[in-house]
């Protein structure tokens, strides 16, 4: 039975990890600058972060489907495994669904995503002012809860590694293979 992930899944969760904590950064100082060339510029390059997202957790699901997470530790209770397999269900569908709230959000408010300043994405719908703001409060909830969900995630890691004293950690850290 395999018990360590792919150093392609490795580093797939890596990338992710400090993509995510880049667009979540550059968002929120962003949001409260005020009106300027550099904040559009700013907007610009998060609208970039988050297609590249997008694109990126697209590799990582069809990785995933065609290499399985190990296993938990059978010693862990069953609720517990049930509650971890959901937060990964839970953390990819927010993986998800935040690029395309903010993508929608900014077709309703009239601003096409040009990704990297090249290739230009069709607005997904005619703008409208008021769904736009809605889909800016669904975006940031979203985001929210994604943060959430990740520090509920480092929190479960450092509990496996340091009270739990298991493999869980270890087994995503990079260039740490077990036999």
């Amino acid at each position: 039975m395999n018990t360590t992930y792919t150093r392609t899944a490795v580093s797939l969760h890596w990338l992710m990890a400090l993509g995510l904590i880049g667009a979540f950064s550059l968002g929120v100082y962003m949001h409260e600058l005020p009106l300027s060339p550099f904040k559009l510029k700013l907007y610009s390059w998060h609208k970039w972060a988050g297609v590249s997202l997008f694109m990126l957790v697209l590799v990582r699901l069809a990785w995933r489907l065609r290499h399985p997470a190990p296993p938990l530790p059978e010693t862990m209770p069953k609720a517990l495994r049930m509650i971890a397999h959901g937060t990964h269900v839970a953390l990819y569908l927010l993986m998800l669904a935040i690029p395309l709230s903010g993508w929608l959000m900014s077709s309703a408010k009239g601003f096409q995503t040009v990704w990297f300043g090249i290739v230009p994405l069709p607005d997904l719908l005619s703008k409208n002012a008021e769904l736009g703001d809605l889909l800016q409060s669904v975006h940031e909830a979203l985001n929210l809860s994604l943060a959430a969900l990740v520090i509920a995630h480092i929190g479960a890691a450092l509990k496996h590694h340091f009270i739990d004293r298991d493999d869980i950690l270890r087994r995503m850290l990079p260039g740490k293979r077990q036999g």
